[in-house]
């Protein structure tokens, strides 16, 4: 079988982007994304090696994905994310290596990235406040998150902030975050909350949407424009004219961007996901610990990409005997 130069998927998509996670496991305890106990982290057995994560980028690279982003659980907790990062940012066809991290363990590690090339860092940050921050992260790791945010500025890597906006825990925080924009070239990502906690939808219905988050930034900057947003992105950017850096709104719960979604997922387990929503549509694990060529498991995942759902709706309804979505997200992969 011709193996394609680029993957398009049924609905006429192109898949370039593969957000890779390589842990399951997290210092911080966010309650939007893990309960405060109960969380049964595997042994690394059952995840992938770096060797077997290698495999697959290379085998996607040569189909035309040329753009990763490493996610967890939080990565640095994986020993020696370093090496693997710089063998991933090796592979030919691979132009983009990017990271989502929350902080804690990172700041030792800039200069290893800024020295690769490495091409955005993305730091979970919920608020600026450190009360609130122990509230939602369940630990008092603040002042480590706000030094590693001082010195990814200084360093000049591409930084961003996402924050997961909350009813009635940090949505006061949405304009302080902003203000950071206005002297620092950082982007500030607000993101619907969505029910990846390990437990469930919280309440019926999002009490701050996308809507909501723009009618705030609207009120507190008149003059705030829409910018064009990049082909595929999942956030719908805005610029104040006075400010060095951007905003960003993702309707990670709506799902207002995904006719244009090229990317897919693949968790520490070794799942593939072609959806946040869906529950995981191919065992790559399995396939590869069973001995399969590069060949078939080319076969496997074009096969995953040609029943691709068209929207989160569909790939949720899709989920065996349609159970809600109650996952950690640190067990997908952020």
């Amino acid at each position: 079988m011709q193996l394609p130069s680029q993957i398009i998927d049924n609905h006429g998509r192109p898949i370039n982007y593969l957000r890779l996670a390589v842990t399951d496991r997290c210092n911080l305890r966010c309650f939007y994304c893990m309960p405060e106990e109960g969380i049964k982290y595997l042994p690394k057995k059952h995840l992938l090696s770096y060797e077997e994560m290698e495999r697959l980028v290379r085998l996607l690279a040569s189909m035309g994905v040329n753009k990763i982003r490493l996610t967890g659980g939080e990565p640095f907790l994986r020993k020696d994310l370093i090496n693997f990062m710089q063998t991933i940012r090796n592979i030919e066809g691979i132009n983009e290596l990017n990271i989502t991290t929350n902080g804690v363990l990172t700041e030792q590690y800039i200069p290893a990235m800024v020295k690769m090339g490495i091409s955005s860092v993305n730091l979970s940050l919920d608020t600026l406040d450190k009360e609130r921050f122990l509230k939602i992260t369940r630990r008092n790791e603040f002042d480590k998150v706000m030094r590693c945010l001082d010195a990814l500025i200084e360093s000049g890597i591409k930084t961003k902030i996402n924050m997961v906006v909350m009813a009635g825990q940090n949505t006061e925080d949405i304009v302080p975050l902003a203000e950071l924009t206005r002297t620092h070239a950082i982007g500030v990502r607000y993101i619907e909350e969505m029910p990846f906690n390990g437990e469930g939808q919280r309440t019926k219905q999002l009490a701050w949407n996308h809507q909501q988050i723009l009618a705030t930034l609207k009120a507190a900057y008149p003059t705030i424009e829409r910018v064009k947003t990049a082909p595929h992105a999942t956030s719908v950017n805005y610029q104040v004219p006075e400010h060095q850096g951007s905003l960003g709104i993702i309707a990670a719960f709506s799902r207002t961007f995904c006719g244009s979604c090229n990317r897919i997922r693949m968790t520490a387990q070794g799942t593939l996901k072609t959806c946040l929503y869906d529950q995981g549509v191919l065992d790559v694990k399995q396939l590869m610990r069973a001995g399969a060529t590069d060949q078939a498991l080319a076969v496997a995942l074009l096969g995953a990409f040609n029943q691709r759902a068209k929207d989160g709706y569909e790939a949720e309804q899709k989920r065996k005997n349609q159970l809600p979505v109650s996952e950690s997200m640190s067990t997908i992969g952020g």
